[in-house]
Formats: structure tokens, C-alpha cells, sequence
């Protein structure tokens, strides 16, 4: 069969890749959108802080982004996944799972974050529908409730006062040592806020909807949420297989306009920053398409001048 030519592949259609799409469609550039539909945001019912898309499910946010993308005819989209990637700047090769070959001569990688898998018994059932890992998406959905939250270490402090802008009727877990310094555990006893370091025995939920967390050693919390720190790994080995730099964290090393470490290649949403939210991953891709773009179009005048 005979490979796909293109001017960009974008691996990965979540916020990042689909606004990357737009901006590149409209710039006239030959891309397609290789993606398998499995976001880390599927467990969510609504996605909040992107205006004009206040509450939306992630489902129809992807189905409105891709209706809108679709009049611009040099996009396509491929429901498969990215299994393999070779070559150099202006000749890559990508294979799917499917078996299908394209052509490339630039990269996008928006292949996000995914969590590891959750080991703390009832968790599961609860995430996304009473239990999250950020307040700007969903605290204020449950705020003035009773809330847990899960977390330990620095950043506790760091976490702890941002959540109390939300609510001040919450109990923290560490789930095993709090990996505090006795000054940061008097710091939350002065804002009166309780820390059990008893591991988890199990969050129980109804329906999703979280009512108590039960401690190994038979404390039993009532909460109507939670607020938990996910530990994350990235969507897809790929940038690091074709010799992206990668941070201790798993992140794609990019500059200001998306650049990684490989000519030719970028990154661009939560799997090349920290900001986790939907709106700065689509923020990041257009302005990430729009270097790409103007990397290519600076290419071709230089060879047709």
C-alpha cells in the first residue's frame, strides 16, 4: 500500500492535537490526526474552565472540535494508534497498529498523560464522578462540602491552601508516612486541619458518589469528595523512541514554540507541561501549529527561491 503524504501527523486528538488540527488545516497544510479514542479524561461527566464549553463532556467536546475541523478537506482523522516511528526532519515514517503508512515531514506529539493504574480499593468507582484530582475543574461542584485529600509531602502545603479556597471542611490522607517536617505539620494544625497517616482501607461510594473513607486502623471519615494526586505516566513511548529528551517526570523537553529535541518534531499539551488543564493544552497546540506551520512554509521558499 502506498504511504500517506504529509505535511504533519499529529499523534494523539485530545484538546492539544485537535486545535493543532484547526490551526494547521486553515494554514492549507496536509495533516492527519492519528488517534485511538481513549482519553485519560473519558472517566469525567463534564469538563470545566474552557469558555464557551463551561460543562461539557469530553465525548461531545471532541465531537463539536472535529465537526468544526472537517470542513478544512487536507484533515483527516485516523481512529488507530501509533505503533511505530523513523526517519529524520522532512521524512518520517509512521506504522499504526491497523497497518496503515504514512509519510510526514513534521511531527506532533499530544499524546498526553495517563494515571497509573489506582491501587487505593474504591477509588476507581469514585474518580471522576466525586472523586478528582483538580479544583479549578471541579471544586466548585463540591464546594462548602466535607472533602478528603490524598496527598503527602510538600506538596500538601502546596495544595492545601488552594483547596481552602474552595472549602474549609477538609480532612487530609496520606495513606502511609505524611512525609512532612514537624514546622509543615504544626502549619496545618494551626489551620485546624487533620491529618490521618493511616493507610486506606477503602473509599466507600454510592453510585460513584463517595460517603466515607475507612483507615486501615478503623478511622472512618465522612466526606461528600475527594481530591486526590494521580501519579502520571506518559500517553505514548513514541517521543522517546525516536530520541525526544524526556524529564525525570516523563515529560517531552520542548522550547517556548513547541520544539523538542529532534529537528522536526514537537510536543504540545499535558504531556510537554505541567499546566493540566484543557484550555492551556489547546492553547498550547495552536500556537505549537502555528510555529510548525511557519517552520514549513520558511522551508519551501527557501527551496523554491
Amino acid at each position: 500500500m502506498e504511504k500517506q503524504q504529509l505535511d504533519v501527523a499529529i499523534i494523539g486528538g485530545g484538546p492539544a492535537g485537535l486545535n493543532a488540527a484547526l490551526v494547521l488545516g486553515r494554514a492549507r497544510k496536509q495533516v492527519a490526526v492519528i488517534d485511538e479514542g481513549r482519553p485519560r479524561n473519558a472517566v469525567t461527566r463534564e469538563a470545566h474552565g474552557f469558555l464557551t464549553r463551561d460543562g461539557i463532556s469530553p465525548a461531545d467536546f471532541r465531537r463539536i472540535a472535529k465537526e468544526e475541523i472537517i470542513a478544512y478537506p487536507n484533515v483527516s482523522f485516523v481512529a488507530d494508534k501509533a505503533v511505530s516511528i523513523a526517519g529524520v526532519d522532512g521524512q518520517f515514517q509512521i506504522v499504526t497498529a491497523e497497518g496503515i503508512s504514512f509519510e510526514t515531514k513534521k511531527l506532533l506529539f499530544a499524546v498526553g498523560m495517563k494515571d497509573r493504574p489506582l491501587d487505593i480499593p474504591g477509588l476507581v468507582e469514585a474518580y471522576g464522578k466525586s472523586a478528582f484530582v483538580c479544583p479549578y475543574c471541579d471544586g466548585w461542584e463540591l464546594r462548602d462540602e466535607s472533602l478528603v485529600v490524598i496527598n503527602k509531602g510538600e506538596e500538601l502545603l502546596h495544595f492545601a491552601p488552594i483547596i481552602s479556597g474552595w472549602t474549609d471542611r477538609f480532612t487530609i490522607c496520606t495513606n502511609g508516612p505524611d512525609e512532612l517536617t514537624e514546622d509543615q505539620r504544626e502549619e496545618l494544625r494551626r489551620h485546624q486541619v487533620p491529618v490521618y497517616d493511616s493507610p486506606i482501607r477503602s473509599i466507600d461510594s454510592n453510585d460513584g458518589i463517595v460517603h466515607q473513607v475507612v483507615l486501615q486502623d478503623g478511622t472512618i471519615i465522612p466526606c461528600r469528595g475527594i481530591f486526590f494526586k494521580p501519579e502520571l505516566i506518559p500517553g505514548s513511548d513514541l517521543p522517546q523512541s525516536i530520541g525526544c529528551d524526556i524529564t525525570e517526570a516523563g515529560m517531552v523537553v520542548v522550547d517556548d514554540f513547541g520544539k523538542t529535541s529532534v529537528p522536526g518534531v514537537y510536543s504540545a499539551g499535558d504531556v510537554a507541561s505541567k499546566m493540566y488543564q484543557a484550555i492551556a493544552a489547546a492553547s498550547m497546540g495552536a500556537l505549537t501549529a502555528a510555529a510548525m506551520n511557519n517552520e514549513l512554509n520558511m522551508e519551501a521558499w527557501k527551496r523554491n527561491g
